[in-house]
């Protein structure tokens, strides 16, 4: 069973996106600035929650002037639109326009644009995009382990280990990241590596459903069906519905088949 992917959405810091505005003539900076924060904010919030409202809102908001923030508005509501493509096109885009003069908030675009290409099951071009924000931000760790996502998906493992090594240098207390390098270590056929790092991310966080997912995997192909069986069942009851429970289950109908 094959590691499932980073779910969550890569967002921009506020402060850093609003500090590419420029203050309306006659108006203070600081007022101006609070005004268009709230804004970005709004839209946001409603580009996540309604994104047909949230697109509106954001090209009526680019029509006003408002720049980057709606760009970026616009993007994310057509990820939420299952646009994939068009977002990740857009916030590449983005991602380019800001390179020069904004190189962390580029990264940020252009790792949104990998997972829209992910989305999109276009792993080369998440690929390319995440090689461009990685070549601005080389320390961003969601970076990292987006790009090992998207190696491991193209086979490319021991590149895919390399990222993630990198990844737990800079933050050794995620678990997170520990459990997707397990899986990794794994592919590569190098198991007591990938139960060491199973079991430190279990350590880290004990209700980790990929760690335990996991781990049940590897206990399997170390012949402990019965440890196996422990893990899986401590993913079906902590996140049912979700890949990883649906994997666990999935393990759990096979390991009850009769040879």
């Amino acid at each position: 069973m094959a590691m499932t992917g980073p779910a969550r959405l890569r967002r921009f810091v506020l402060p850093a996106i609003l500090a590419l505005a420029v203050a309306a003539p006659g108006a203070r900076a600081d007022q101006f600035d609070a005004e268009r924060e709230q804004k970005y904010e709004d839209c946001m919030a409603q580009a996540l929650r309604v994104p047909t409202d949230g697109y509106e809102t954001a090209l009526t908001w680019q029509g006003q002037g408002g720049g980057n923030p709606a760009r970026h508005c616009a993007a994310v509501a057509l990820i939420g639109l299952g646009k994939y493509e068009e977002a990740a096109t857009q916030l590449e885009s983005l991602g380019a326009d800001l390179a020069q003069k904004q190189p962390p908030l580029a990264a940020e675009a252009f790792g949104q644009a990998g997972q829209a290409w992910t989305s999109a099951n276009q792993p080369a071009k998440a690929l390319a995009a995440q090689n461009a924000g990685i070549k601005l931000a080389p320390n961003d760790i969601d970076l990292l382990v987006d790009r090992a996502f998207t190696q491991k998906s193209l086979n490319e493992f021991a590149k895919a280990l390399d990222d993630l090594n990198k990844a737990v240098t800079l933050d050794a207390q995620r678990s997170d990241i520990l459990a997707y390098r397990a899986s990794t270590y794994r592919l590569l056929n190098k198991l007591p590596e990938a139960r060491a790092d199973a079991d430190a991310a279990l350590a880290l966080d004990p209700k980790n459903a990929e760690a335990l997912l996991e781990r049940g995997i590897i206990r399997r192909l170390t012949d402990d069906p019965a440890g196996a069986r422990a893990d899986w069942l401590q993913v079906v009851e902590l996140a049912a519905g979700t890949p990883a429970g649906d994997a666990a289950k999935a393990n759990l109908e096979k390991l009850d088949v009769k040879p």
